[in-house]
């Protein structure tokens, strides 16, 4: 959203800078983004002031030249050439000094003025006309000025150049209050405890009742509250430069005076308006209602559309004029030929404004306040506003009494609050009246006040205060979050010695490291057809989250694993000739269990096709479950999550496959998609697939680092070959060899896997071991006797066979 800071001053006197305004907003949570200074002028005629012509001979050197001398409040005159027919000693003059950058006539890049010399006469500036300052067209001559002014004063002063600044906020949805130059005002107001000056509207009245019009409103709980009046005799022209200039310093084109002004009030106060030509009114009757499904509306942008029967119009006695809230009609619009015109003011239900503005994809500034939610004491004060001011730029006069239908007003939220529930969330005690002035200067007023606490009147339009904490939180932001010292007590809360386990910054991490690794990310749909999760429903939690209102019934449930999406990107790369990727993605899962809605973080990754591109240097082979194996270790290595266990996975999702856990509680399964699988979506290759609990890895995370020396003493490589059964892991054989000797074995690796005929149902492994003493150097009785120890182990508990 974007706010004049001109805009600001003429409602509330302050002496900030657009800078130290800046940092006041967002203090108060309305975020400043942005501040652009805006110049009405391009280039804000620098370096160009009034000057005096003392004398004005003709050119030596050409006939239609002048040499003059002017007076531009120096210590001495400035000698200048200038080629207009009315230049004339005595003169009041506009002068470009030597270094001025001027825009002539809209020209996007500056012409500079320098020191020149002109047919053999020094000339240090330039006498401009209006087209060469950018300020109009006219080239005929110098702009000759009617003015006391003395050299040297600015020419942005005599033209009464407007600088101002645009300040961006990122106005968060629960702000609807600050949506308007107004709105952000009270902030302003509540923090630095100045009066906010509205426009008076004393000089509202009624000219004459010669153009009325009927209202009917058929649904109150949409339009709660409707305002309207005729104004007649108008005339439809350009806004003055004023009103132009406000509009286009916070983005709005200028389109006539009357629309003009019906865009300024709703950025003034908040309240959108709109302006019907009341001659295209049929019947004078003016009906808000709904209307059958498919009728038509041709609205201001020249778009045909189809209404839907929950689509709030504003119509006359015959057809839809606009949609309620949303955007005008093109046939009731006002044009040139306006002379009279229906000026409404309203208070439309933020839910119907809401869900009919999506559904047509129309965002306009109107929907953008009513879908947050507008004041509903508001609009007749608008209405007078807008009417003022037309009265005073395209003349008229009030031709009805205001029409105010109001049936069943919003009342004022009221919020109990403690105020030992306010000490405690802010964590200091604060004065008490204090507290009442920060809340009096935002329109919170008290009842019930006792030495406990008080009953809080919160004016319906700050729809975000409805709480006790919403209430406290409006008195910590004008108190300012940088004014809560750190006491004793909020560092115990508050400053952990541990490290965070933010989720975010950790899935930065590790798609940075799988990125580094091949990886690309992907992001998918949640949405996912039914009729894939049901072949593998008895393997999945809870039941499938179905979608009430949903496009397509292809995409009718929530999925309940990531598989099926990442098959369905694999199917569409390999459609596309892309055949060996290297995908992850972080998304969610989502299930009813025991009649509660369930959604679980995860993080999946998905292998196919070759290790790595066909190359001359090195060849490729095709992926394997040990590549995937790789990647999952090489995330919970860059998430240290300590030791996990592994175990085989049965089920119908994997043809081979491994269940990983830490402790009691499943880490995740990995393995190669069965092929069943993989053809419901038309994928006949293999793909491998891991489908991780991110939720659990973060919660596992070990974010302490410890430091440890690098040993002085050579480590020690022993192989050892032992045959087992197949359905002992490698994990189980690493954790036995941790268990049997916890000092000397730095690493464990497998190097080679055997499986054939002659082994009888059972495979070969080949085990590295690695070892190392922090003491001193291992000798060959030491590194027999842990080989010893080894071997006695893996006989013993796994019945191995040990290879010589």
């Amino acid at each position: 959203m974007k706010i004049s800071y001109n805009w600001l001053k003429e409602l509330i006197a302050f002496e900030e800078s657009p800078e130290e305004l800046g940092r006041l907003l967002t203090g108060t949570g309305l975020e400043v983004e942005g501040i652009e200074e805006r110049e009405s002028i391009k280039g804000g005629l620098r370096e160009v002031v009034i000057g005096k012509v003392l004398t004005c001979e003709g050119h030596p050197n050409a006939d239609k030249l002048s040499v003059t001398t002017v007076d531009v409040g120096l210590e001495t005159p400035l000698n200048i050439v200038c080629g207009a027919p009315n230049v004339a000693a005595g003169q009041k003059v506009i002068v470009a000094k030597v270094g001025a950058e001027l825009y002539p006539d809209g020209q996007a890049e500056p012409f500079k003025i320098k020191k020149a010399r002109i047919r053999g006469a020094e000339s240090e500036g330039m006498i401009c006309a209006e087209d060469e300052l950018g300020i109009g067209h006219s080239h005929d001559g110098i702009m000759v000025l009617e003015t006391d002014l003395p050299a040297g004063t600015p020419a942005s002063r005599y033209l009464q150049l407007e600088q101002d600044y645009t300040i961006e906020i990122g106005l968060t949805p629960n702000r609807a209050d600050a949506a308007s130059h107004f709105g952000v005002a009270r902030d302003i107001k509540a923090v630095l405890n100045k009066p906010v000056s509205l426009p008076l509207l004393d000089s509202f009245k009624v000219g004459n009742r010669d153009f009325p019009v009927t209202v009917e409103i058929h649904n109150h709980e949409a339009a709660p509250r409707y305002t309207g009046l005729t104004m007649s005799g108008l005339t439809v022209a350009e806004s003055p430069g004023w009103l132009r200039q406000r509009l286009e310093t916070i983005g709005i084109r200028p389109i006539n005076n009357i629309v003009d002004i019906t865009n300024y009030v709703c950025h003034e106060l908040g309240q959108p308006l709109h302006a019907f030509d009341y001659d295209k009114i049929a019947g004078k009757k003016v009906v808000v209602r709904t209307f059958p499904d498919g009728t038509g509306l041709a609205t201001l942008d020249g778009v045909k559309r189809k209404l839907r029967h929950n689509d709030l119009v504003i119509a006359d006695a015959e057809k839809p004029m606009c949609i309620a809230g949303v955007f005008g009609g093109e046939e009731s619009g006002v044009t040139a030929a306006t002379t009279t015109i229906f000026l409404e003011s309203a208070y439309f239900s933020p839910e119907w404004v809401r869900r009919t503005s999506q559904h047509h994809s129309l965002k306009t500034d109107s929907s953008f306040r009513f879908e947050r939610g507008t004041d509903p004491n508001m609009p007749v004060n608008a209405l007078k506003r807008a009417a003022i001011l037309i009265q005073e730029i395209a003349g008229g006069t009030v031709s009805s009494e205001i029409i105010d239908i109001y049936p069943n007003p919003v009342e004022n939220f009221r919020v109990a609050v403690k105020y030992k529930n306010v000490d405690r969330l802010i964590g200091k005690k604060l004065d008490r009246y204090k507290i009442q002035k920060i809340l009096f200067n935002l329109d919170i007023r008290f009842e019930k006040e006792n030495e406990e606490g008080f009953l809080a009147v919160v004016p319906p339009y700050r729809v975000d205060v409805q709480r006790e904490a919403d209430i406290i939180e409006e008195i910590l932001r004008i108190y300012g979050f940088d004014n809560v010292e750190l006491s004793e007590e909020l560092k115990s809360d508050f400053l952990s010695p541990f490290p965070t386990k933010d989720p975010d910054e950790l899935a930065l991490r590790t798609g940075g490291m799988l990125a580094a690794n091949g990886f690309y990310e992907i992001i998918n749909n949640s949405l996912v057809k039914p009729s894939l999760q049901s072949a593998l429903a008895d393997e999945l939690p809870g039941e499938e989250v179905k979608i009430l209102n949903y496009f397509s019934e292809d995409l009718s449930v929530l999925r309940r694993t990531m598989l099926f999406s990442a098959l369905e990107t694999v199917a569409h790369n390999v459609n596309r000739r892309q055949k060996n990727l290297k995908l992850f993605e972080f998304g969610k899962v989502y299930s009813l269990e025991n009649g509660e809605y369930r959604e679980k973080n995860i993080l999946s990754l998905t292998m196919t096709g070759q290790n790595i591109h066909e190359s001359w240097f090195a060849p490729s082979r095709p992926l394997v479950f040990h590549d995937l194996a790789l990647a999952v270790n090489n995330v919970l290595a860059c998430l240290r999550t300590g030791q996990v266990s592994s175990e085989k996975y049965s089920g119908r999702l994997f043809s081979q496959g491994v269940v990983w856990s830490a402790g009691a509680r499943q880490l995740g399964r990995l393995g190669l998609v069965s092929s069943e699988l993989a053809k419901l979506t038309g994928v006949k290759a293999d793909v491998y697939f891991a489908e991780l609990d991110w939720d659990f890895l973060v919660k596992k995370y070990s974010g302490s680092v410890g430091y440890k020396e690098v040993s002085r003493f050579p480590e020690v490589r022993r192989d050892l070959s032992l045959v087992i059964d197949k359905g002992i892991s490698f994990d189980s054989l690493e954790r036995l060899a941790r268990k049997t000797e916890k000092k000397l074995i730095k690493e464990i690796n497998v190097f080679d896997v055997y499986e054939g005929s002659n082994l009888d149902g059972r495979k070969a492994y080949a085990l590295s071991f690695t070892l190392q003493d922090e003491t001193h150097t291992l000798t060959d009785q030491e590194i027999d006797r842990v080989m010893q120890k080894l071997m006695n182990a893996y006989e013993s508990e796994y019945n191995a066979v040990i290879r010589k």
